[in-house]
């Protein structure tokens, strides 16, 4: 698990000359305005982005039926900043289970694995 600590307020380091950003994949919740990033708190409880390097890792962590898109680490920390989460956690190996309550779906329905990728935000 990496977790890096964010740039001050203002911006994001741009990546070297020559080098094409990584792109990450970005767990996401459905709520009422569309695709919304999911956020979490450290042991300390500060905020942080959480990012994973492959869907592969995304799902072994946080199971098959979580959406996510892909996102370069400058466009999720530009999300992340303005929402109070200052730090990006990447690949970490644990989450706390949800609540009891929480079945993993707004219908109660249990979700299928995804079979294929799903489509970036804003894309049809």
């Amino acid at each position: 698990m990496h977790v890096s600590q964010d740039q001050p307020s203002g911006g994001t380091e741009p990546e070297p000359a020559g080098r094409t950003p990584r792109s990450l994949y970005v767990p996401v919740r459905r709520g009422p305005a569309g695709t919304v990033l999911r956020l979490w708190r450290t042991p300390f409880g500060t905020r942080t982005a959480v990012a994973f390097t492959s869907d592969r890792r995304l799902r072994s962590v946080l199971g098959p039926c979580q959406p996510w898109i892909r996102l370069s680490e400058a466009a999720l920390r530009g999300m992340a900043e303005p929402l109070g989460a200052r730090h990006l956690t990447v690949d970490p190996l644990l989450t706390a289970r949800p609540p009891a309550a929480w079945s993993g779906t707004a219908s109660g329905v249990p979700c299928a694995p995804r079979a294929t990728r799903p489509q970036p935000a804003g894309t049809a």
